[in-house]
């Protein structure tokens, strides 16, 4: 790795052979983004304290900010095409977008896939070759698109004290309340409040008192008990209309929350 490209340009970029087995990358002042090449593998990684089994393809993007190592395991041998950006280019190019860097956060994120990154990793590819001469205007226009990405795929640092909306919180508890018996994402809830995932998830906490994941489980529960308070339905289909996977779904559920089963909650009510 030319390391002078780094400080001047703030990229670099090579095509790097992997070994079947497993592979320990150390943590680098660099980030680093790994673009699957060729053939499917399937793979494993540790990052960050999280483990990712999948089947990685042609075009899929692994994203490892400054500071953090990990282990990765492929089936087969594989090449990646592996960029290093220096921290400093991503913080200017936020300042650039009038955007405080220092509530830019880059997030580990494991196959993404990125159609505009990967147009510039390979266009970055070709530029900063070792043998062809390089234009230092076209490659450093080629860096900042990429640092450009990198802000808008990061998630921002949220001050101390920011909450939701009554509005933002009114229209997820009218959303959820109407959508109990679907398959709800993070991606539904942030879209409803108009924020960001990463937003979403820490401003519900604050809002609400519990991550959106148990606020639901909560409310499928309470929606559960009323079915049952009815006595019109028998318990598998209670548990498809409060939007739990299956009867023992809901069973399992109510027990945690509250600390009865449906069967003894009908047994009560004889």
């Amino acid at each position: 790795m030319a390391g002078t490209w780094l400080e001047t340009i703030g990229v670099e970029v090579e095509h790097r052979k992997i070994a079947a087995g497993l592979t320990h990358v150390p943590a680098s002042p660099y980030h680093r983004l790994g673009i699957h090449v060729g053939p499917s593998v399937n793979a494993f990684c540790r990052c960050d304290g999280k483990r990712h089994r999948r089947v990685q393809s042609h075009g899929d993007i692994d994203i490892v900010p400054a500071g953090l190592d990990g282990d990765w395991e492929d089936d087969a041998d594989c090449t990646i095409l592996r960029l290093w950006v220096n921290p400093a280019l991503v913080r200017q190019t936020a300042r650039d977008l009038e955007i405080d860097p220092d509530r830019i956060v880059v997030e580990p994120q494991f196959q993404r896939r990125d159609p505009r990154i990967e147009h510039i990793a390979w266009a970055l590819a070709s530029g900063l070759h070792p043998e062809l001469p390089s234009d230092r205007l076209y490659v450093q226009s080629l860096a900042r698109a990429l640092a450009v990405q990198l802000v808008h795929g990061a998630s921002q640092r949220i001050p101390t004290g920011q909450m939701l909306s009554s509005s933002q919180k009114r229209r997820l508890q009218d959303f959820i309340e109407a959508n109990l018996d679907q398959d709800l994402s993070l991606d539904d809830l942030a879209q409803v409040a108009a924020i960001s995932v990463s937003h979403l998830k820490a401003l519900f906490r604050r809002s609400f008192g519990v991550p959106a994941h148990l606020y639901v489980i909560h409310r499928r529960v309470e929606r559960a008990r009323l079915l049952l308070d009815q006595n019109e339905m028998p318990l598998s289909q209670i548990a498809l209309e409060a939007g739990f996977a299956h009867q023992s779904h809901m069973a399992r559920s109510m027990k945690r929350v509250l600390g009865i089963t449906p069967a003894a909650l009908l047994r009560l009510q004889r």
